[in-house]
C-alpha cells in the first residue's frame, strides 16, 4: 500500500511538472503572422517624431550627470508620442550585452517578416525600437545597446527577408523610455517593438525627356 501512494504520488509530481513545462513553452511560443498583423495594422494618425533629432537626445540625455535625476522610476519618457502608434512588442533573446540574435528567436523574427510583407501593413512603414532593462551598466552603454539591438533586427529584415529598407527605421531608446516604469529592472523593459509610423511615401513618377523643338525653316532665297 505504501508502495501505492508513493508510485502516485510521484505520478502527480511527474504530472506537475508537465504541466509547468507545457506552460512554460506556451508562454515562450512565437506569435503568429496574424498575431502581428492585427496588433499593426490600425494606424489613425502617422507619427510625426523627428527620428534623427530623437537619437541625439537619448544619447545626450543617456551622457547627461543630472544632480536632480529622478531616477528610473520617475524618470520622464523621452518621446511619449511613440505610445500612440500601434505596436506589437516582441520577446527577442540577445547574447548578454551583444546585439547577436540568440537562435531561439529565430521564429519570432520571421513571423515580423511575414507580417510586414501581408497586404494590409505594405503600405507602411515602421519603427524598430531597442529597449533595455535598468542594470548595472551605463545608461549611456544601455543606450548604445538598444540602438545595436534595434540594427541588428533591421539588417536581418533586410538582408535575410528582403523587407526593403525604405520601410524600416531602427532607434533605439535605451532607459530613457521604460516599457514598464514601476519596475525598471523588469525584462519586460527588454522587449524591442515594432510600432506602425507612417505611409510609404509615393514616388514621384518620372516626367518624359521634353521632345525639341522642330527646327525653324529658313526662308527660300530669291532667284
Amino acid at each position: 500500500m505504501r508502495a501505492k501512494r508513493l508510485s502516485t504520488a510521484g505520478l502527480g509530481i511527474v504530472l506537475g511538472f508537465a504541466l509547468l513545462a507545457g506552460a512554460a513553452r506556451a508562454q515562450t511560443a512565437a506569435p503568429t503572422r496574424d498575431d502581428i498583423v492585427g496588433k499593426l495594422n490600425h494606424l489613425e494618425e502617422p507619427g510625426e517624431v523627428d527620428l534623427p533629432a530623437l537619437k541625439l537626445q537619448v544619447m545626450e540625455r543617456a551622457k547627461a550627470r543630472i544632480k536632480n535625476d529622478p531616477g528610473p522610476v520617475n524618470r520622464p519618457p523621452i518621446a511619449p508620442d511613440l505610445a500612440k502608434l500601434p505596436a506589437f512588442n516582441a520577446q527577442i533573446q540577445f547574447d548578454a550585452d551583444t546585439p547577436i540574435i540568440q537562435p531561439a528567436s529565430y521564429q519570432t523574427v520571421g513571423r515580423i517578416a511575414d507580417a510586414l510583407v501581408h497586404s494590409s501593413l505594405l503600405p507602411y512603414t515602421f519603427l524598430i525600437v531597442g529597449h533595455v532593462e535598468s542594470n548595472s551598466k551605463t545608461r549611456e552603454a544601455n543606450a548604445i545597446l538598444s540602438q545595436r539591438r534595434a540594427d541588428a533586427i533591421r539588417d536581418v529584415l533586410v538582408n535575410t527577408f528582403k523587407i526593403s529598407t525604405k520601410r524600416l527605421h531602427p532607434i533605439g531608446l535605451g532607459e530613457e523610455q521604460f516599457l514598464d516604469r514601476a519596475k525598471p529592472t523588469s525584462a519586460v523593459n527588454g522587449q524591442l517593438q515594432i510600432l506602425t509610423y507612417a505611409k510609404v511615401a509615393e514616388e514621384a513618377p518620372a516626367h518624359p525627356a521634353a521632345a525639341p523643338a522642330p527646327a525653324a525653316k529658313k526662308p527660300a532665297k530669291k532667284r
